[in-house]
């Protein structure tokens, strides 16, 4: 088709002339939009928007938790709403523990209302053998306002591991009736022992000769000859 003839239909239909395909033999054309041409390009060019995947966390709680230690557990799941994850809350039964299911429900339920100005609750509270959770997930655009337990929740483990100091052993000392301390007197050092070994070794030959008689005889005297 002639390009003049193609320009004209163009105007007739209030559109423009858009070579989509230069490099071929003949060049292709296109009567579009030309401002809708170009958006459409852009978007391809910058592909499928990429979405954020959430993780799923979890804390866990047991039916007679002490109120210190929910807030440290609601404090902790805050953070994970705040990062844009969601959260499970398992409440653990041990034992006779299963008898009481409407404590650990009451539990679940409470963390669920500390934590109402940043999540909504997504699944209700359900038994999966011997544990009961639930989930939350953020609140779109909420704003996070803990409460004032969360803020003076302390973790007690870390603050005695901290706080504990060995105490110095004191030296004990007795006081008289007049207000003095007497003066302690250090027992005397031990003389060594002395070795008599050498010393008995040395008398043995004395006493062997103690003990031996003197020869008291004496040798007898020769006999005088008769011429003499």
């Amino acid at each position: 088709m002639p390009t003049s003839k193609a320009l004209r239909m163009a105007e007739d239909a209030g559109l423009d002339l858009v070579e989509v395909a230069p490099n071929s033999r003949p060049p292709v054309c296109r009567i579009l939009d030309y401002g809708k041409f170009k958006y459409e390009q852009k978007k391809k060019a910058r592909g499928k928007p990429k979405s954020t995947s959430s993780v799923l966390k979890e804390i866990r709680v047991r039916p007679k938790i002490d109120v210190n230690d929910v807030a440290i557990k609601v404090r902790k799941a805050r953070q994970f709403l705040e990062a844009g994850n969601k959260v499970q809350v398992t409440c653990l039964f041990r034992g006779r523990e299963m008898a009481y299911q409407s404590l650990g429900r009451d539990v679940l339920m409470r963390v669920v209302e500390m934590l109402s100005d940043l999540a909504r609750l997504e699944r209700t509270p359900r038994m999966e053998g011997r544990r009961m959770n639930l989930l939350l997930a953020r609140i779109p655009g909420a704003q996070s306002k803990p409460t004032k337990a969360e803020e003076s929740a302390v973790d007690d483990g870390s603050q005695r591991q901290e706080s504990y100091e060995p105490e110095p052993a004191e030296a004990e000392s007795t006081v008289t009736a007049d207000g003095e301390t007497p003066e302690v007197e250090s027992a005397p050092a031990a003389e060594p022992e002395a070795t008599t070994k050498p010393q008995a070794a040395a008398e043995e030959p004395e006493a062997a000769s103690a003990s031996k008689p003197a020869d008291t005889t004496t040798a007898p005297k020769p006999e005088k000859e008769a011429g003499d």
